[in-house]
């Protein structure tokens, strides 16, 4: 049986009581790359946001299929140490659901893999994708040195002028400072689950962004 994802803060909000823990002291022992993500010595590794990690890792991997290496989702630049989902949910530990990519770049480069971010999901949508609101779904690009910025920022231009010329891109690109996988269940969950939750911002943009919507 497929999981729903949540669409709207009351169901975000309705998880039980945890034990206490603090929501504010930075992780004390992290990490920036999944150490479950398969990975040669020569492939970098991109870290994006937007929305349900479920869809953003199923469309790179129905998308770019063996151009890319290995794919893991997980929670990136929150409060809180080694956050469950169900935390990340209820909206305190301003954790990011975000996917990262491991890719060779003699295959494929960080500016093709950035471009295509900008295209599958609404770029424009502040802290929330689709019918899903909340910190932990919003847009971002999270750079690891000052090369990966300054790409992450080109594209945003390019796609602000291309795609969406009449809406303003709230995209946030900002610096990795620390990572923690999703549990086991979250990685590749709609390969494994095709029936289960789509956010229907997931689609491959074709055409600019409409001046109505």
């Amino acid at each position: 049986m497929s999981q729903k994802r949540p669409t709207s803060l009351r169901f975000i909000t309705s998880f039980p009581r945890f034990p206490k823990r603090s929501f504010f002291t930075m992780p004390v022992v992290s990490s920036l790359i999944s150490s479950n993500i398969k990975k040669s010595p020569q492939d970098k590794v991109v870290t994006v946001a937007g929305g349900c990690f479920w869809g953003l890792e199923y469309i790179y991997k129905m998308h770019f299929k063996d151009r890319i290496v290995d794919t893991q989702v997980g929670f990136a630049n929150g409060n809180l140490s080694n956050p469950t989902y169900k935390e990340v949910c209820q909206g305190l530990t301003y954790h990011a659901e975000v996917l990262q990519i491991a890719y060779n770049p003699e295959v494929i480069s960080y500016k093709e893999l950035i471009d295509f971010f900008f295209l599958v999901h609404d770029p424009t949508q502040d802290d929330g994708q689709g019918p899903d609101i909340g910190t932990q779904y919003r847009s971002a690009v999270f750079y690891l040195d000052e090369e990966e910025k300054e790409i992450a920022e080109q594209s945003l231009a390019e796609t602000q002028k291309k795609w969406f010329p009449h809406h303003e891109i709230v995209t946030q690109v900002e610096k990795l400072t620390s990572y923690w996988d999703a549990e086991d269940y979250h990685q590749e969950y709609l390969i494994k689950n095709a029936d289960g939750y789509h956010c229907p911002t997931h689609v491959l943009r074709t055409e600019p962004k409409a001046i109505s919507v």
